[in-house]
């Protein structure tokens, strides 16, 4: 939970610092934010200067019924507008209101010109006429903006005047025209419903149809009477067929021999035969059982067998009409054979009739069933007949109704639209120049803010003491408030001189506390060497150069500063100018460079000769001539040699060393000292030039202890500790520091 609610300050404590952020770009930029603001502002109140007072005029026009697009529909209701899907017609009317055909007539009519003698074209009408329907009723609202209010009121009114007219006109011409289009398609349709009334005539007579509904009915009772019949007398014909099978199993003969059986046994002739056979074999029978078969009687007997055997064939060939062998057996029936073979004939007599009947029952169901099948396909084409007949006797009915509509208001000759309101007295437009200075104000800010980004876009200075800071990537060790003709209270003339030595610049502020408690500079430099003292605690940093990107950015300034701090706080400091290209420690001091560093190193002066006293705990050795070739003395045993002598004599020596951009002199002295201070000059170095300085440094593997930011104005700082000492009171800014008592009295080499 804490871990979240830190989270959350952080993220905050970002947005805060994003938002001074911004708010310091505009702050640096405010003289090219305020001109850029002023443009616009400047440009609406010469717009509403130069404007002129416009009028206002209005009327109102009634839209009535349209009944021009429903003549020729048919089942619509006139009394509607006529709209394409879900388009408003009055928005329609009002795009009407301002074609180019009824501005242009408007044009003409009020025979309005520009400047130049032409007649204006219909869009600049358009462009000061506004239509607009009121709610949901039928009126629109017509006005017209313009700085002639008697012009405007014309062309509101002709306006109207002439939709009126136009409306008019158009519904007289489009009744004419749905006539005379009615009077062509009449015949068209009267023929159409002709020709579909022959179609179906034809369809019926074809197809032998008088009532197809009915005859459908007629025709399915028909074929279910059919069924019922021919399934009982297929019934019947099972049974029958079932009780001859029974009848000729008793009988054990066919229904043929059972015929025939009959019909021999009902002879009369066959029958008296069968007698006198049946006798004689009685007979013989009896004599067979006395006598062989060689016994004269039995042998007459026989032969009057077989003589009546004979006869009996005979007969039966002449009554069946062909030869036929029976056994005399088969034609001796008892009455039960005689009844049943009777009955046999019976069920087959009826058995064969029924089936003739049961075909001819089937064939005429057949023949209904295909009359049957082909019903639907007749319905179907009778309904599409009866469709299309009515369909075309319905449209020559309408044709005919809106045939008579429109000749009664082709004769009427009326609009649909109507003046309710003609526009009379004009009214004054209110003044826009309120809402011209909020947007010209509003264009101002969005445009003020735009150009103060876009300049600090451009400008590739290191604006703050952060950008610094992320940019080198070292150690921020000291933050040096801007202070001098930049600021009121730290102005160069105000800052009086050391009490020490009147030759001594006032930009040293560090050495006399007491002539610096208008200034916070001296609480910054004491917090520079108290950072120097605490950076490290395993090995002091005694031997320090300071350096910087760029030329200007302050060094010597800083060098000098911090040299009297740590003076001031005990320590027997030597502060040595070795900027041999751009000497610059004498004059701060107001020393006399006669003997200096380039003349020790080269063995033409000695060092007793060249240092210089400023109290009792500092020493300056100023520079001395310039020499050609100062990398050379920089990068000599002799500089190595002295940099020991002086740490032997010295609690802390301070280099102050060439600028790094194109030189090579305070990389090759941070390799012989304890380490080099980098200064950055906010709002003076360039990113380049710093990216440039940086790997320099990295390159010759010097110890660079850390960052010095220099000239920071604290005002645009708001997250800078330092900004609390320009409010802070003076006792916490000044401490107990005492200031440097000087040893000797300096000569005054800026008298000159």
């Amino acid at each position: 939970m804490e871990s979240k609610i830190a989270k959350e300050e952080t993220v905050e404590a970002v947005e805060q610092i994003d938002i001074r952020k911004y708010w310091l770009v505009l702050k640096r930029r405010w003289w090219a934010a305020a001109g850029a603001f002023m443009l616009p502002i400047a440009a609406a109140t010469a717009l509403i200067l130069s404007e002129e007072p416009a009028y206002r005029a209005s009327g109102q026009l009634l839209l009535q019924v349209d009944r021009s697009a429903s003549l020729t529909g048919v089942g619509q209701d006139l009394s509607d507008f006529d709209t394409v899907g879900k388009t408003d017609p009055l928005k329609t009317q009002a795009a009407l209101l301002r074609s180019p055909v009824i501005l242009q007539e408007v044009v003409e009519q009020l025979n309005i010109r520009d400047d130049d003698g032409n007649l204006i074209s219909p869009g600049a009408l358009a462009r000061g006429l506004n239509v607009q329907t009121l709610g949901s009723s039928d009126v629109l609202a017509v006005g017209y903006e313009s700085n002639n209010p008697d012009l405007a009121v014309d062309i509101v009114n002709q306006v109207m005047q002439t939709y009126v007219d136009k409306n008019v006109l158009t519904n007289r011409a489009t009744a004419v025209a749905a006539r005379e289009f009615l009077e062509r398609e009449l015949p068209l349709a009267q023929a159409e419903a002709e020709q579909a009334a022959e179609e179906i005539r034809q369809f019926k007579a074809q197809n032998q149809v008088v009532a197809l509904e009915q005859e459908v009915s007629t025709t399915l009772t028909t074929i279910s009477a059919l069924s019922n019949e021919i399934n009982q007398i297929q019934a019947r014909l099972a049974e029958l067929e079932a009780r001859s099978t029974e009848l000729q199993r008793q009988l054990n003969m066919s229904p043929q021999q059972a015929a025939t059986a009959s019909t021999l046994s009902q002879a009369p002739g066959i029958q008296q035969v069968l007698t006198d056979l049946q006798t004689v074999q009685t007979e013989l029978a009896s004599q067979q059982a006395l006598y062989t078969e060689s016994h004269p009687v039995v042998e007459n007997l026989q032969r009057q067998a077989d003589s009546l055997n004979a006869l009996l064939q005979d007969r039966v060939a002449q009554v069946l009409g062909q030869t036929l062998e029976v056994s005399p057996a088969s034609l001796q029936m008892v009455d039960l054979q005689r009844g049943l073979t009777s009955e046999l004939l019976a069920v087959e007599i009826e058995r064969l009739s029924l089936l003739p009947r049961i075909a001819s029952l089937v064939d005429t169901r057949s023949r209904f069933q295909q009359r049957a099948d082909a019903f639907p396909a007749l319905e179907k084409r009778q309904r599409n007949l009866e469709r299309k007949l009515e369909a075309a006797t319905s449209i020559y009915e309408s044709l005919q109704a809106r045939l008579q509509e429109i000749s009664i208001t082709e004769n009427q000759s009326i609009g649909t639209a109507q003046i309710i309101e003609a526009a009379s007295n004009p009214t004054v437009i209110a003044s826009n120049s309120n809402k011209l200075l909020i947007a010209g104000a509003g264009a101002g800010v969005f445009l003020g803010v735009a150009v103060a980004f876009f300049l600090d876009l451009i400008d590739r200075t290191i604006k703050t003491v952060q950008d610094a800071e992320a940019l080198f990537g070292y150690t921020l060790l000291g933050v040096i408030p801007k202070f001098g003709a930049a600021e009121e209270s730290q102005s160069l003339d105000e800052l009086p001189l050391q009490k020490t030595n009147s030759q001594i610049s006032p930009r040293i502020v560090t050495l006399d506390p007491a002539g610096a408690h208008h200034s916070f500079v001296y609480s910054a430099y004491q917090m520079l060497q108290a950072n120097l003292k605490f950076m490290s605690s395993d090995k002091k940093n005694r031997a320090i150069a300071i350096t910087s990107s760029i030329p200007k950015e302050g060094k010597s300034e800083v060098s000098a500063n911090l040299a009297a701090t740590l003076a001031q706080n005990g320590a027997r400091v030597l502060l040595v100018d070795a900027d041999m290209r751009s000497p610059s420690q004498h004059h701060l001091w107001g020393l006399v460079n006669a003997v200096g560093l380039s003349h020790v190193l080269v063995g033409e002066g000695r060092l007793e000769q060249a240092i210089q006293a400023i109290s009792d705990n500092l020493f300056v050795l100023p520079a001395g001539i310039v020499p050609p070739n100062p990398l050379a003395l920089i990068d000599s045993e002799r500089m190595k040699s002295l940099i020991h002598d002086f740490m032997s004599q010295y609690d802390y020596v301070i280099f102050d060393t060439p600028p790094l951009a194109g030189i090579a002199d305070a990389a090759v002295l941070g390799t012989a000292v304890d380490g080099i201070l980098l200064l950055a000059r906010t709002r003076f170095v360039d990113s380049a030039s710093a990216t440039a300085a940086k790997t320099l440094l990295a390159r010759s593997g010097a110890n660079v202890l850390g960052l010095v930011a220099n000239g920071v104005d604290t005002k645009e700082e708001p997250n800078s500790v330092y900004a609390y000492y320009s409010r802070a009171p003076e006792e916490y800014r000044l401490g107990n520091t005492k200031p440097l008592e000087p040893t000797a009295k300096l000569p005054n080499i800026f008298s000159k």
